[in-house]
């Protein structure tokens, strides 16, 4: 069997700094302040539907990447901040199969964070178009077309309802971390296992 692992909010703890950036955007914007809490529970793709239920009115795409752009800057401010999930490692070392990476964040950020915590996998792919990040699904029967993975082979580790949906859209098995970026009830209506730690969501997967 293959681990597919997703990146931010599942191996990478960046939830506060993610929070704090969306924040900063959001004030430029002339919105308000979300909570973690909030973030959890509301967060979903694609984000321009995020943000605009966030602020309370429909984003022109103008405006939306603007606000993207102020993310991004802030994010990339913090990141030297930011630590793997606790038991990433163990976690990663526990599972007896291959592993690759597929992260929604932008490749050429995502390969030297990923250098710089030492960690190694089969395979890492994070977004080569940023035009193309709306939703998973595509992105992960790609990186499956590129390891040339059967897709019942293989099982995703994620954070959001947007991992489920691509497993499933590809024919892929899915466990659901609830400690990263999506509150727990949210995931466990996607209908997959859902775990509480990246350990639990390893054994699930096995």
């Amino acid at each position: 069997m293959h681990l597919v692992w997703d990146w931010n909010g599942t191996l990478l703890n960046d939830l506060e700094i993610v929070v704090a950036s969306t924040n900063t955007a959001f004030l430029k914007a002339g919105g308000k302040a979300i909570s973690a809490d909030d973030h959890r529970r509301r967060f979903r793709r694609p984000i321009i539907e995020f943000y605009s239920e966030s602020l309370g009115r429909e984003l022109l795409e103008t405006e939306f990447l603007e606000m993207d752009q102020v993310f991004h800057q802030s994010y990339l401010d913090s990141m030297l901040t930011v630590t793997l999930t606790q038991d990433a490692v163990q976690a990663m070392a526990a599972w007896e199969g291959t592993q690759s990476l597929l992260s929604m964040w932008f490749h050429h950020e995502l390969v030297p964070a990923v250098t710089r915590f030492g960690l190694e996998f089969l395979r890492v792919d994070g977004l080569r178009d940023p035009l193309n990040g709306t939703y998973k699904a595509d992105h992960l029967r790609n990186h499956l077309a590129e390891l040339g993975m059967a897709a019942d082979d293989v099982v995703l580790i994620g954070d959001s309802v947007d991992d489920a949906d691509a497993a499933r859209a590809v024919g892929a098995g899915c466990v659901l971390y609830s400690g990263g970026f999506t509150d727990e009830e949210n995931l466990r209506a996607c209908g997959v296992p859902v775990a509480r730690t990246l350990l639990e969501a390893v054994a699930l997967a096995s």
